[in-house]
Order: structure tokens, then sequence, then C-alpha cells
């Protein structure tokens, strides 16, 4: 809940400071004084609960606590440690297996999902064709003295926290700090706009150093696999992959059916710019993720009308935007005024703050925050994160996100594997197709060991893409082609015959949707704690 102290032209603060200053007439000075004093107790009063038992939080504190009754601790510190890597300690190993535990019966077995093991080492081929390699980064920045790195959008942050904080601050810097802030988010994927507006504040390093550009830094950790470091691979950034790659297999474990919820809790390495914050930000962590297919065409819930009343703090992308406030709603609200894009996305969400309520967590401290376009990830359409509030802000603990058909899309053109589903047509519907039938005697003639890439690449040609294969080859006599290794093939009219004719359709071929909830376990932990600890304040 975002609570405006200052009025838009000046705060009572800098009024009675400039009354004071200006040696103002006392009794004037007096009115000031008691007008704020009059308003701080009605901000008290309009602040939520929790914003007032964490004003008396110490997080120093509470993380020493945590570390020298080992419920975490720095991985290797009697060798100095490496930030980032943390070691669960017997009480956080047993809040852990909890977590999951209540994790397995509220989804796995509520929702009678599908649950696997995927490895944790990835070949480089797999997450090339996922997009990770060439574009799963965070934007960095260089102190151009000392060579120190930083995370540009974390130092935007922090100066505009200090500049809305400090007593100092002229209102007006004040106030577009204020309305900035929300948006930083949205700037971490917007390379330009970030570098702009970290000159426009002046941010600098925390030495005081000037900044170089950012520039994109990949997150993955690469490793070799094999005795002779040929073949390169990575810590996977996420479980996700491990399920759309076993896609086929699962889908007929599940007897050809959709929708189709598979599972899979495990660890996920990403190799951080700046590790901060204990277990909020660290280098490997515990994820446990769904992944719920579901045909492109019918996004609805069979469920959704169970969760529709469940009342829920938005913050969508255009009210953060105009930095305005977060929408309360309730879930079905939300989804039939398209403010949340379809029933299967809408009910995670609501499944997803029942399940931080039946953690311990507090209602009135969970929103969800929908991701600016510039943020979003290069492989979402839509995507909201469930975040809670904490002395450390607003934290991040859960990732709802409408991959569409992204992944099977990506892995099926890298791989010549078929990764759809299949729907009975009923009844049966005949329709003009155009079709590209290769002379395969004379492809493989021509093309030898690429002959296959070439002839699956004719296969998965659709109607009007044939079509215009058949008008090339009529005009110039060729037409280059894109064979499923991604390399380029010269076809001429003898290799391949353009047929037009009537076609009866009895099922119906399509790459399935994905919803996606993630989460991170390990931000748990300290919105857990705290919320105990505001209870016994409480």
């Amino acid at each position: 809940m975002w609570i405006n102290i200052y009025p838009d032209h000046i705060s009572p603060y800098d009024s009675c400071r400039t009354l004071k200053e200006s040696k103002a007439d006392p009794a004037e000075v007096k009115v000031a004084v008691n007008l704020l004093k009059s308003l701080k107790k009605r901000l008290e009063e309009a602040q939520p609960q929790h914003t007032r038992l964490d004003a008396g939080f110490n997080k120093a504190s509470f993380e020493d606590l945590m570390k020298r009754r080992f419920f975490y601790g720095l991985s290797n510190d009697i060798y100095g440690g490496v930030a980032g890597l943390y070691d669960l300690g017997p009480m956080g190993c047993a809040l852990q297996a909890n977590l999951l535990a209540q994790w397995r019966r509220h989804f796995v077995l509520e929702e009678q999902m599908l649950e696997v093991e995927a490895t944790i080492m990835t070949p480089e081929p797999v997450l090339k064709a996922s997009g990770h390699v060439d574009r799963f980064t965070d934007l960095m920045c260089q102190d151009t003295v000392t060579g120190e790195n930083y995370r540009a959008d974390h130092l935007l942050e922090a100066v505009l926290e200090k500049l809305i904080e400090a007593k100092d601050t002229p209102s007006e810097l004040r106030e577009k700090a204020r309305t900035t802030i929300p948006l930083v988010d949205g700037l971490s994927g917007d390379k330009e706009n970030l570098w702009r507006v970290m000159q426009e504040f002046d941010v600098r390093s925390p030495t005081g150093n000037p900044l170089s550009e950012p520039v994109d830094f990949n997150l993955m950790f690469s490793t070799s696999i094999g005795p002779s470091g040929n073949v390169k691979g990575f810590l996977r950034p996420e479980t996700a992959q491990g399920i759309f790659t076993n896609f086929k297999r699962l889908y007929e474990f599940n007897n050809k059916r959709l929708p189709m919820a598979v599972a899979q809790i495990g660890k996920a390495f990403r190799n951080e710019i700046a590790p901060r914050s204990g277990l909020l930000r660290v280098r490997e962590f515990t994820m446990a993720e769904v992944e719920h297919f579901i045909d492109p065409n019918d996004k609805s819930h069979k469920k959704f009308s169970l969760v529709k009343d469940v009342q829920m703090n938005l913050y969508a992308a255009a009210d953060q935007e105009h930095a305005r406030k977060p929408t309360v709603t309730t879930i079905g609200e939300a989804v039939a005024s398209g403010m949340v894009a379809n029933e299967t996305i809408g009910y995670y969400m609501a499944r997803i703050q029942l399940f931080l309520v039946s953690v311990g967590m507090k209602a009135d401290r969970v929103r969800f925050r929908q991701h600016l376009s510039t943020e979003m990830a290069h492989y979402a359409t839509d995507c909201w994160d469930a975040e809670c509030f904490t002395s450390y802000g607003w934290i991040e603990c859960v990732g709802c996100a409408d991959r569409s058909a992204y992944d099977l899309t990506c892995h099926s053109k890298a791989t010549g594997t078929e990764l759809q589903a299949q729907e009975d047509i009923i009844p049966p519907v005949v329709k003009t197709v155009t079709e590209a039938v290769p002379n395969k005697q004379l492809v493989g003639k021509a093309f030898r060991k690429e002959a296959k890439f070439v002839n699956d690449a004719l296969a998965a040609l659709d109607s009007e893409s044939a079509a215009a294969m058949g008008s090339a080859l009529e005009t110039s006599g060729k037409f280059t082609l894109k064979g499923t290794d991604a390399n380029d093939y010269d076809i001429t009219p003898e290799m391949v015959s353009v047929e037009t004719k009537e076609k009866k359709f009895t099922v119906r071929n399509y790459t399935p949707s994905v919803v996606e909830p993630s989460f991170g376990i390990g931000t748990f932990y300290p919105i857990l704690f705290i919320d105990c600890n505001c209870k016994q304040c409480g």
C-alpha cells in the first residue's frame, strides 16, 4: 500500500522548517507545528498495522540472531565464504521441510499434478534454444576507479530511497524520487532509459566514484561436461526447462490429455551481480515450480469459480506507470475486467495467495505486482509477482507467468521433435490446403546428410508458406528454405511438388501454452520470521 505523506506542493515538515529559518512570528510557527503533529497522528492511524509494527524491527539484529542460532549461515565461512552462498542449519532445514510439505499438499496433491525431478546440469543447446544464453541478463555498472561491479537498478533504487528519507532533500526532488521508485523494476530491462534516469539523479558508486554505462551480464554459471571439456553446459537457472524437454513423455503418461500440470522442486543457480539481504538474493536457491499446460484457444479453468471471490491487492502495470495505488478487488472481477488476462493465471494467483496465508503470512501484507513490458522475461507474455511487505520493503517471493507456447515452440524448432498436443475434431472438417511434397530421392542426392533437415522443414510448412514457395519456384526457379537445423538450403522445382487439395481433418494439432507459478523458497524465511516477530510485538 503506497501512502502519500507529501502533498503535491510542499510537505508540512518543509513548511515548519521554512518558518523557523525565516524567524517567522512564534504564533505562526506554533500553528504549523501543531498542524504537523496532527498530520503525523492521522498518518499513523491511516497506516496499515503491519507498517507500524515493522517500524521497530531491527534488520541487523534479526539477521544476527538467525546466524547465531544457525537457521542459516554463510557457506564455508571459516575460509572467508563467498557472497550469495548460504548453508541451512537444523532449524532452517526443518522450516524448509515444512514449507515444501505444505506446498506439495496445497498444489501437487490437491491439484493432482504430476511431479518430476530433472537434472541440474543442462547442456548448452537446451538453454540456447530457450533464449537463456542470449537474454538471461541483468544490467551491470562498473566503478570507473576501483573496477567494482554493481547491479545498475539496485544502485538507482538505493539513491532514490536516500533522497526520499533525507530531511534536507528539496521537496520537488523528493517528490520526483517518490514517483520514480515504483518504476525502477520496469527500467531493469531498458538499458537506455535506466542510464538516462541514473544520470538524472547523479547515481554514483557507493564510494562516490563515477560509473560506466550499464552493460548486459549473463546470470548463468557455465561449466564443461565430461573429461574432454568439449561439451559445454550450465547450472540450470530455473527448473522449468527439464519439464519442457520431457513434455512428450509426460503428455503420453497423462494419456494425451490437457490441461496437465507438472511440478518440480529443486536447486537453481544464478550468478547474481550483487547478492544482498541475506537469503533474499542469493546465487544458489531452492525453487518450487509448476508448469500448467493448456490449449492456447481456451485458457479457462474448471475450478476458477471456487476462488473467484478471493480478495486481492493488485498493482497493475498501468497503475505503476502513473504512480497510482494498487487496486483491491476480487480475482473474479479482475479477470472479468481484463486486468488479469485469463482464468488460469487468475486461478493460480488466488491459489498462491491462499498458500501464502496457509504458511503464516498475512493477506494484508501481500500484493501482486504486474511486470511492466520493459522488465518482462523474454519467454513471458504476462507476469504477476506475489510480493510481501517486510522491513526490507516489498519482496518478491512468487512469480506467476504466462509463458504462452514459447518454450515448447523453441525446443521443437531446435530439435525437430514434435512437442504438440492433439484434440479430436467432431465432426471432422474439410479444408483446402497447400502442401510441399518432396522428391526424397533428389533431395537426398542433393543434400546427403542434411536431407533430413530439409524434408522435416518441408513437412512443417503451413499452407501459406507452401503456396509462397510454389510462387517463388515458378517465378525465379529457386527457393531458399530454412532447414530444421537453422541452415539455409536452395530448393529447385524438381526437388518438390507444390499441391493444393482438399483434406479432411479429424484431429487438431497445437502447441500448448504454459502458465507457470514459480516459488523462491529462500525468500520465505525473513518474511515468515518478521511476521512471527510482529505477532509477538502485537
